[in-house]
């Protein structure tokens, strides 16, 4: 892509900051059209959780079922009510547009009044909501959980399936047991079907381990908690090592050289020695923090006694200790337990002062725990940081704003939080405000130091600058703007040196954010100098870059009446356009901006595609008749009146449902081929043919058809393209030999009698006619 410059930015046909405030305004009046919040239906806050919404909804659902209420006319009305909240607000995409537009902007997602039996809710819903010890994994979090580095065993499950809930007693078990050794997870794919079919998920429950920069494997053992926890241990790949006379000096001394502890079992004849799998467990508890070894003492009794060792027992030796005298012994033979007295005695993180913070940020990259006051149990997991951003090569420190208050002022910290600093200085940092969970944090600031996101104040606004910035306007109350920051490094990525990416938050510089009129959240916006865009479109890294480059090279033309009049109904005999005319207040059609956007594309070379702005133009609409938006219409090729279109009523706005349709208008670029066509034109004519093999029963052929007209206009003079129905020629399609529909065959001609056709992919096809 290519340097976005001001000139293309200026002259690119999207909203003008002058728009963007206007809208922005009407959108708070949309946000509470309905008389009725989903949150308060739900009894939740606006922060809440998938996880939290599902419980809530659970909650009333097994008390306001119509099941349970027989008696109440007004139950199914009541429960249809909380059912639409929970649907909505489970979904990230239909909650944003809630949580922007209210009720308008769902007016496309209108769910049916259908509800499941009270027993289903009872019984097979949310199965794991509430055990702490398994983690519930959701589209938005779950690829921040996997590469964090830590060890995962996640069980994607379906709330229908008898073998999920048959499982659930045990992995409940399992999970207990691993607690703290590796990441016990499962995911709802009721919810997340989405996150389980690019998963390959095609069975339930399915049982996975995920390990950062590997392949997931598989589980294919028995499901019993003693087989799940054997395979799951082969993953705690730490060391426990057996120490004696020849070892144990240099072992403890390159560990303590190392500033990691150890951690001792004395097994002698007398008392109870810490039992092997325990030992491993705790290895993998701790690895990175102390060291896990263990010694014979039947064997080496003297060493032990050294130890001051009389009988079995374990003892922990904090780096720099005096092996003689330093030694805490450890009453408990619980893994938890010993671990938790482990994390009590390492050392503290690094305390920054204001006189060290800005020389130690000047040439590393550091994670920073702002606190105030005193420590939180919490802050003992953080001890392990270190370890875990070891190879991230980032240091791990700590100030405390109740003594720092100056510092913490002027970086806008106003409450404990974690943050990237990225080794440019005090000015260049993000603030991670995702869930406390280490492996969160852990994950977080791996992305962080690698992506180009800066967290926005006044000072650093971007208000002249020569280069584009993508500023993400946000709340972190807000999930939505929570599940967007990944995607927003991600992005930063892609576009490193063409464009600045930097976030605000709006509890804090609420000033800030009212001069730019920003009343719901996130609105991401694209400032360069005196031109601003706002981004409406999907939470993810692709949708954003699409969004760029339609600035850049823009695929829809916007309409003014007097541009409509020359290009439209004037247009040529051979030209189609298709027309969106919409009010930047309305919801829908904010929601189908990125959509038509990506159609556009789509037909690009084929159909012109452009959009009226009917709150600016509001006299033309009226004289176009049109009466609500969106309005999509097609103005079709080769009619004789210029001012005949074809109105779209779809229940779907989405690209391919647009696209598809769109087509459908055009002559047709394919031919019906018969048997005889088929040996005559194609395998004894002299042209190169493109063939699409199909049925008319065929789901897949329908849906793949607009495809080929596609492919067949690509091709046209160069390649002719045919259909061959297979239910009505299937003799034919036998002795091609085709065994699938649709399948997609190229006959070249290379001046020789036709070899076997090659069954090929759009992107292959397309090559090899390049080189004919």
């Amino acid at each position: 892509m290519p340097f976005i410059s001001e000139e293309t930015l200026v002259s690119a046909n999207f909203w003008t900051r002058s728009v963007l405030v206007y809208s922005a305004g009407e959108k708070k009046v949309a946000k509470y059209h309905s008389d009725e919040d989903y949150y308060k239906l739900l009894g939740i806050s606006r922060e809440a959780s998938t996880r939290e919404i599902r419980q809530a909804f659970k909650k009333l659902a097994l008390t306001m079922h119509p099941d349970k209420n027989p008696n109440d006319e007004t139950a199914h009305e009541k429960f249809l009510k909380i059912n639409r909240a929970y649907e909505v607000l489970k979904d990230e995409d239909l909650r944003k547009k809630y949580d922007k537009y209210g009720e308008k902007g769902l007016q496309d997602d209108q769910q049916g009044g259908r509800y499941e039996s009270w027993s289903y809710y009872r019984y097979d819903f949310g199965i794991y909501d509430d055990d702490p010890e398994v983690i519930t994994l959701d589209r938005g979090d779950f690829d921040a959980a996997v590469n964090s580095g830590e060890v995962w065993f996640v069980n994607f499950y379906f709330p229908r399936c008898s073998h999920c809930h048959d499982l659930a007693p045990t992995w409940r078990e399992f999970a207990k047991e691993m607690d703290g050794v590796i990441r016990i997870g499962a995911v709802n794919c009721g919810d997340n079907g989405r996150l389980c079919r690019s998963k390959g998920i095609s069975s339930y429950p399915s049982l996975y381990i995920f390990r950062a920069g590997m392949n997931p494997e598989k589980y294919y053992g028995d499901r019993s908690k003693a087989s799940l926890t054997k395979f799951a241990m082969q993953f705690v790949t730490s060391k426990v090592t057996e120490l004696w006379q020849g070892n144990v000096f240099t072992e403890i001394d390159q560990a303590f050289a190392s500033r990691i502890g150890w951690l001792i079992t004395f097994c002698a004849d007398t008392g109870d020695c810490l039992e092997s799998p325990t030992r491993q467990k705790l290895a993998g508890m701790l690895d990175g923090v102390v060291k896990v070894g263990w010694m014979d003492c039947t064997m080496h009794p003297q060493l032990c006694e050294s130890f001051d060792v009389t009988s079995s027992s374990t003892a922990l030796f904090p780096p720099g200790s005096s092996l003689a005298q330093d030694g805490s012994f450890l009453k408990s033979l619980d893994a938890r337990e010993i671990y938790a007295l482990v994390m009590q005695h390492m050392p503290d993180l690094e305390t920054l002062t204001k006189s060290s913070f800005e020389d130690k940020l000047a040439h590393h990259r550091w994670l920073i725990s702002f606190t105030f006051g005193e420590n939180s149990v919490a802050t003992h997991e953080y001890k392990k940081l270190s370890a875990l951003l070891k190879d991230a090569h980032i240091q791990v420190g700590k100030v405390n704003c109740a003594s720092e208050a100056e510092l913490c002022a002027s970086l806008y910290i106003q409450k404990p939080c974690m943050a990237v600093f990225k080794g440019l200085g005090i000015h260049d940092f993000e603030i991670h405000h995702g869930k406390d969970a280490l492996y969160n944090i852990v994950a977080f600031a791996k992305e962080s130091v690698s992506a180009h996101v800066t967290t926005l104040r006044p000072e650093n606004f971007p208000r002249d600058e020569k280069e584009p910035w993508l500023v993400d306007f946000f709340a972190p109350w807000c999930p939505p703007c929570r599940a967007l920051l990944p995607e927003l490094r991600k992005a930063s990525i892609q576009l490193h040196g063409q464009m600045k990416f930097g976030t605000l938050d709006c509890t804090i510089h609420e000033g800030l954010c009212s001069m730019y009129n920003i009343n719901a959240y996130p609105t991401t916006v694209i400032f360069n100098k005196s031109s601003i865009h706002e981004y409406e479109g999907h939470h993810s890294a692709d949708g954003i870059l699409e969004f760029i480059e339609d600035l850049v090279n823009p695929a829809v033309v916007t309409l003014t009446p007097d541009s409509f009049q020359q290009l439209v109904k004037r247009r040529k005999q051979a030209e189609t356009w298709m027309v969106d005319f919409y009010a930047p207040w309305c919801g829908p059609c904010q929601a189908l901006l990125p959509e038509w956007r990506r159609m556009a594309r789509m037909l690009s070379g084929m159909i012109n595609v452009g959009t009226v702005d009917c709150q600016k133009y509001h006299s033309f609409c009226q004289g176009e008749n049109v009466r609500a938006y969106p309005e999509i219409r097609l103005f079709p090729q080769n009619s004789n009146r210029r001012d005949q279109y074809h109105s779209y009523n779809g229940w779907h706005r989405d690209a391919h449902s647009l696209k598809t349709w769109a087509l459908s208008s055009l002559p047709r670029a394919s031919v019906d081929l018969t048997p005889e066509d088929f040996k005559r034109k194609v395998l004894e004519g002299r042209e190169h043919w493109v063939l699409d093999f199909y049925a008319p029963w065929c789901g897949p052929c329908q849906h793949f058809a607009p495809e080929f007209e596609v492919l067949a206009r690509m091709l046209k003079g160069t390649v002719r393209a045919g259909k061959v129905d297979c239910q009505a020629h299937y003799q034919t399609c036998q002795s091609a030999g085709i065994t699938a529909y649709p399948t997609v065959r190229f006959y070249p001609y290379l001046g020789t009698p036709r070899v076997r056709a090659a069954t090929l992919k759009f992107a292959l096809i397309i090559s090899l006619i390049k080189h004919l």
